[in-house]
């Protein structure tokens, strides 16, 4: 864990909503949720949010979709009320790798918009955007390429 990391350490007695764990990852209810159900998967060992965007870590991103995933069926939300990404560093609130878990709809307006998809064009599999949807997230590192918040 590393010091003053809000995710590191993650317990029911710390008050976070935890609601999967094994040995490698955590699932717990977001405190601010921004849908009607609002997860955030993270992986137990502190990874930055900025190490995020390497190719070294798409099997890692893989396994949090999958566990996102299982969650979002537990819930029985239909595949057309689901989005998973994550916050594109320095647009991230918390430098330990998380990925945004939603189940829609959205709280409000204000809460959709802090999670824009933008798809890409051309050889780009996202467009503009400080927001990448975890499939994006996905292509963009298994061609080792890095997710920034420019077109990639």
């Amino acid at each position: 864990s590393v010091r003053n990391c809000p995710f590191c350490d993650v317990s029911q007695e710390k008050g976070f909503g935890i609601v999967y764990q094994d040995s490698d990852y955590v699932t717990f209810l977001d405190y601010a949720p921004a849908a009607q159900h609002h997860l955030l998967v993270i992986p137990r060992r502190h990874i930055g949010a900025s190490s995020s965007v390497i190719s070294e870590n798409a099997s890692l991103v893989s396994d949090m979709k999958r566990i996102g995933t299982a969650q979002l069926d537990k819930l029985d939300i239909p595949t057309d009320n689901r989005l998973m990404g994550f916050h594109i560093p320095p647009f991230n609130s918390v430098d330990h790798l998380h990925l945004h878990v939603f189940g829609l709809p959205w709280n409000s307006f204000m809460q959709r918009d802090k999670y824009p998809v933008k798809e890409g064009s051309g050889n780009h599999d996202k467009g503009w955007s400080w927001f990448v949807e975890i499939d994006q997230a996905i292509r963009i590192l298994e061609k080792g390429s890095q997710v920034t918040v420019t077109p990639c």
